[in-house]
């Protein structure tokens, strides 16, 4: 079956490449397994979110749906590697980091969360090290580990597997031919698969097929989420147009205007798709993921907009708006009109108690917090794991 709006495209004559990756690849995985190559693991949750294609698949707003879901629950950390930051080494964010210094979405996940631990590091190892250490972060219940699936000198308790809707990894090939970081049967390394950025209409025969073709094993649960946004946010202040109200929404904020949909994102149609039919027309301008904006995209910017009919706005996404802020050369109409559109994930199939009672269930159990693990769960699941004994990750799989 392939996916509606489908975007995976093959270079045919680029599949000799691919098979030497893939042998690269599928020695070192081999490696791990015959334990060649360590892994090591820590008396702390450890959760990671990860895909193994090139480009997104919705980490950042799958990783911010688990800091929603824990914060209230115990110290929240999240590691990440900071993609395209300007700095190296271990850095502990503040609310006065800069994407320079971190990068765009560990910043976005920093303003947006006060009162959780960020940091980066493309050591992993270390990264949880400090933070479980330091004296300023040796608080830390749980450590979420941003794009980490293919990082194996971890063993995380949970290993999250996210999979794009338009480039299902069952139809993809191995870089440079396709996308895909490793062969498909990496997935059998986790614990936790969802289907990210599926259509709201999906029909039930439709998720079935799709169950049946990601063939996942019986220790490992399937997931399907779709985007949900909420209300446009300004990108700069004193903006021309008045927010929309917490009962009002996109769509009624886009109601008969003309949209430029700026994104710095690997995958924006769906974002396209979604946006629509809820506003008057769009004009997309797309550059390419962590797309670092100069001077010519600043014109290009600017001369897009004031081509456009008014009403118009221009709607980017909360990863990109970390980029724009501080970019010099917007014309004071762009500033004027420049709004974020913060996006969350939703649960289809009425399957979020069971992915939610799965994650609190295995923090609880294997918090070196005495208090979290002494709290009931009010919600407790009905599938009961072996966690095992000695010091270690305790996997969520029972192996």
């Amino acid at each position: 079956m392939r996916s509606e709006g489908d975007l995976i495209k093959i270079n045919d004559w680029l599949l000799p490449l691919s098979w030497l990756y893939g042998l690269g690849v599928g020695i070192r995985n081999q490696l791990f397994e015959l334990g060649l190559l360590k892994q090591k693991s820590y008396d702390i949750p450890v959760i990671s979110v990860g895909n193994i294609t090139v480009g997104g698949s919705g980490k950042t707003p799958h990783v911010e749906y688990l800091v929603r879901l824990l914060k209230d629950i115990g110290k929240v950390g999240v590691l990440s590697r900071g993609y395209k930051r300007k700095s190296s080494g271990y850095i502990l964010a503040d609310y006065n980091s800069t994407m320079h210094s971190i990068g765009d979405e560990p910043c976005q996940m920093k303003k947006k969360f006060s009162d959780i631990y960020v940091a980066v590091d493309k050591n992993r190892c270390t990264g949880i090290e400090r933070l479980t250490t330091d004296e300023e972060t040796k608080d830390v219940d749980v450590i979420l580990l941003d794009d980490a699936f293919q990082y194996r000198y971890v063993n995380p308790g949970i290993n999250i597997l996210l999979v794009d809707y338009h480039r299902l990894i069952i139809y993809d090939k191995l870089l440079p031919a396709g996308r895909l970081r490793e062969p498909m049967k990496g997935k059998n390394r986790a614990d936790i698969v969802i289907i990210t950025k599926c259509p709201k209409d999906l029909k039930p025969m439709e998720f079935r097929v799709l169950t049946k073709a990601m063939d996942l094993f019986p220790y490992q649960d399937l997931f399907f989420t779709c985007i949900d946004y909420d209300k446009p946010l300004p990108v700069f202040p004193n903006s021309n147009i008045t927010p929309v109200s917490d009962e009002g929404g996109v769509k009624s904020f886009l109601f008969r205007r003309n949209v430029l949909l700026l994104t710095g994102i690997a995958s924006p149609e769906q974002m396209r798709i979604d946006l629509n039919p809820k506003c008057h027309s769009i004009t997309p301008l797309f550059f390419g993921d962590h797309h670092a904006f100069n001077a010519k995209d600043v014109d290009k910017i600017n001369e897009a907009f004031a081509a456009m009919p008014s009403p118009k706005v221009i709607i980017t996404t909360e990863k990109d708006a970390t980029r724009l802020v501080n970019l010099e050369g917007l014309s004071d109409e762009v500033k004027a009109n420049l709004f974020a559109l913060p996006i969350k994930v939703r649960f289809m199939l009425k399957q979020e108690s069971k992915f939610q009672n799965k994650i609190i269930s295995y923090v609880r159990k294997n918090s070196r917090n005495s208090i979290l693990v002494k709290r009931k769960d009010d919600n407790k699941p009905k599938d009961s794991y072996n966690t095992g004994d000695g010091v270690r990750t305790i996997s969520f799989r029972n192996n």
